[in-house]
């Protein structure tokens, strides 16, 4: 092969997102092309010249990496026995220049599928093709924030159109309503594992049908209910086309339910009773369910359900009226919203939440649907989750564990054995390792803010105290709460002797004016006395951002109002890199925290939900930040700038070092999907 051909074989398969050396390699290629366009590797060898290619130390580097490629892909399975498995999800996060997600949900699958493909699992996803997913973040003079979409070009990515025998895009039908939509898919390749996005911005479609797969999560009910009959109807017929039989469905959160729907159609046509069919529908598909609040399952009015599924029940052996009573806590009851969440749970035999906290909230939220149990007996496990750590580990961080572990990354990253050695690498390297991780974040920080269009000045100290606050701003994640005592903060940003510096990232929905208004608060303070220079807000967050602030920041800022983090994975992130948590017991962190390895705030976890008004929010509000600025005043601070003859925060190097440790592996996706392996994809299935 050519060093051409080497090149698009690598920059055609999504393994480069998670190899560093790959990334570096088409960085290498055409570094401006390569940063214009979102770290694509195709913008970079669309605009590469002859002379570059023909370098031989470029080929010697291509070369190297092509066979770590190969390599990769000849490696053998590491769960020989595991089912061949179809995963659905409406939204997948692969890489910043691939924005095909909007938030957690998508980061989370995206990891998910990046794991499966590690162990080698016969697993194939599904997804839509989310043209305008991400939007592009900017802000006025007054901090406001401005979306805008600039649209995906599938042809320009690392993506092939799913073809026919006659090479002609392989389509299929979906009726929504009184109309017809006509389905096609892109085909990305994950290792071996192929992801599926679903497309019908095409010109076999009418205009009032092409943009249901651009974007997410906004829209009326109309809208939404038509999205999830293509991503759950329509990615089955697209597996069934391409003659793919999985042995079990993943459906991960309701939004891809109807696939449960298009099972039973099938074997039912085939003779099955609805009885049988219910029974084998149940026997190949599992559930996973994330949202901890009512409110965030889609739910769908009964005139609403029948006029958008008629079409579909036209050619389903059940009538309407029974395709309904599938998705109500009550099936009798015809008055009752369709709920996507009650049908995932009704045809699935396993469904499971994403950390334990969210597994017992899931039991509590939907106990009216088995009057008979008791909560700790509604059938809701939970397996918590992960992140991929070939994907998120710094460069830098990935060096330092080889070079301190001797173990075989590619394979024993899940196992604490592998990390185990950490516990041995001395105080000052340990400190020297963070300092060097928080200098290139601060230096990333600085040129970040100097380029983007919120007017903000970076007077950043690297040896300062350095907080990382990244995710969606929904109102309950709470963004601001480090301000609600603006002097008590101004005494801890402003100190002299021993300052800290907070570095923002998030976007707000382009509907949710109260997370705008927080973003628009942030930044007000970040102007004042005290706060300038100290307080950042970096514009347009997506994976790139994510990446560098979990490397580089000292503290992982967390403070949800709880039980409603599902998980939480981004402070996961962070103990790779020798960070800290600082974080409400909520999601994942009550199965990390020791006390000794990050802090707390606020009291003890209970997985209880019991919704509150303004009254009891505002309690619970003051009370975390009082819980907060104990924690930061008391030990966060005194710890990190208490030094012994060498320069080094003993105790805080500590609590690096058992971070480190323990936390990689027990949190890793490796260790997730493997969790859903043998606890959910497989026979007899055990609740965990």
């Amino acid at each position: 092969m050519t060093t051409t051909e080497k090149l698009e074989a690598i920059a055609n398969n999504l393994w480069w997102t998670w190899t560093p050396r790959a990334r570096t390699l088409f960085e290498q290629v055409h570094p401006e092309a390569f940063a214009a366009a979102g770290n694509s590797p195709h913008a970079a060898l669309r605009a590469v010249d002859e002379e570059r290619l023909a370098d031989p130390e470029l080929a010697d580097e291509v070369d190297a990496v092509y066979d770590a490629f190969e390599a990769y892909m000849k490696a053998p399975s590491e769960i020989s026995d595991a089912p061949e498995t179809a995963y659905f999800c409406m939204e997948y996060g692969l890489h910043e220049s691939m924005p095909l997600y909007s938030g957690g949900l998508g980061v989370l699958a995206g990891d998910h599928t990046k794991a499966a493909a590690d162990l080698g699992l016969p697993f194939t996803a599904v997804g839509m093709l989310l043209r305008e997913g991400y939007f592009h973040q900017s802000f006025d003079e007054n901090g406001n924030q401005q979306a805008n979409y600039p649209p995906l070009n599938p042809e320009k990515q690392p993506l092939s159109l799913v073809t026919n025998p006659d090479v002609e895009p392989l389509r299929v039908s979906v009726p929504l309503g009184d109309a017809t939509v006509q389905v096609q898919a892109w085909e990305a390749k994950l290792g071996h594992v192929s992801l599926y996005l679903l497309d019908t911005d095409h010109e076999g479609n009418p205009e009032s049908l092409r943009g249901l797969t651009r974007r997410l999560y906004q829209g009326g009910d109309r809208e939404r209910i038509r999205q999830e009959l293509v991503l759950g109807v329509g990615g089955l017929r697209l597996l069934r086309a391409l003659g793919n039989q999985p042995d079990v469905y993943h459906a991960n959160e309701g939004h891809c339910a109807f696939l449960m729907f298009e099972l039973m159609r099938e074997l039912m046509e085939t003779g099955y009773t609805q009885a049988e069919a219910e029974a084998a529908v149940r026997d190949e598909t599992v559930f996973t369910t994330h949202t901890p609040v009512p409110a965030g399952h889609d739910r769908f009015a009964p005139k609403l359900f029948d006029t958008e599924m008629a079409g579909y029940a036209n050619e389903h052996a059940l009538g309407i009226d029974d395709l309904a009573a599938y998705g109500r806590v009550n099936p009798d009851d015809d008055t009752e919203e369709f709920v996507m969440t009650v049908l995932g749970l009704n045809l699935s035999r396993a469904a499971n939440g994403v950390s334990k906290i969210n597994g017992r909230v899931a039991q509590q939220q939907w106990k009216e649907m088995y009057p008979d149990l008791e909560v700790d007996d509604v059938p809701i496990g939970s397996i918590t989750n992960g992140v991929h750590l070939p994907t998120w580990t710094a460069a830098p961080a990935r060096d330092f564990v080889a070079t301190h572990t001797n173990g075989d990354w590619a394979h024993e990253r899940q196992n604490a054995e592998f990390w185990a050695p950490l516990a041995e690498v001395d105080d000052a390297t340990l400190w020297a390792y963070r300092s060097k991780l928080r200098a290139r974040l601060l230096n990333y920080a600085t040129n970040h803010v100097a380029h983007q269009s919120l007017d903000m000045e970076a007077d950043l100290d690297p040896d300062a105290l350095t907080i990382g606050f990244a995710r969606r701003f929904a109102t309950y994640k709470r963004a601001p709460l480090i301000f609600t005592d603006l002097d008590r903060a101004r005494a801890l940003f402003a100190d002299a002797e021993r300052p800290i510096q907070i570095l923002f990232a998030g976007k707000a929905h382009p509907d949710d004016a109260a997370g705008q208004a927080f973003i628009r608060r942030i930044y007000e303070i970040s102007q004042q006395d005290g706060f300038r220079g100290r307080v950042l807000m970096l514009e347009n967050y997506n994976m790139e951002v994510g990446r560098m602030l979990v490397s580089g920041s000292d503290i992982w800022l967390n403070n949800p109002r709880r039980p409603m983090e599902a998980s939480g994975t981004s402070g996961q992130k962070v103990a790779a890199h020798g960070g800290l948590n600082l974080s409400v017991l909520d999601g994942w962190w009550p199965e990390g925290y020791t006390g000794t390895n990050g802090w707390a705030i606020g009291p003890e976890a209970t997985g209880v939900f019991s919704p509150r008004g303004p009254a009891g929010q505002k309690k619970e509000d003051a009370r975390d930040a009082e819980s907060l600025y104990t924690q930061l005043e008391t030990s966060v601070v005194p710890e990190f700038y208490t030094r012994n003859a060498e320069g080094v925060p003993k105790a805080w190097v500590n609590r690096m070092r058992e971070a480190m440790t323990e936390l990689p592996p027990a949190f890793s996706a490796k260790r997730m999907v493997i969790d859903y392996v043998n606890t959910m994809y497989r026979q007899p299935v055990e609740q965990v």
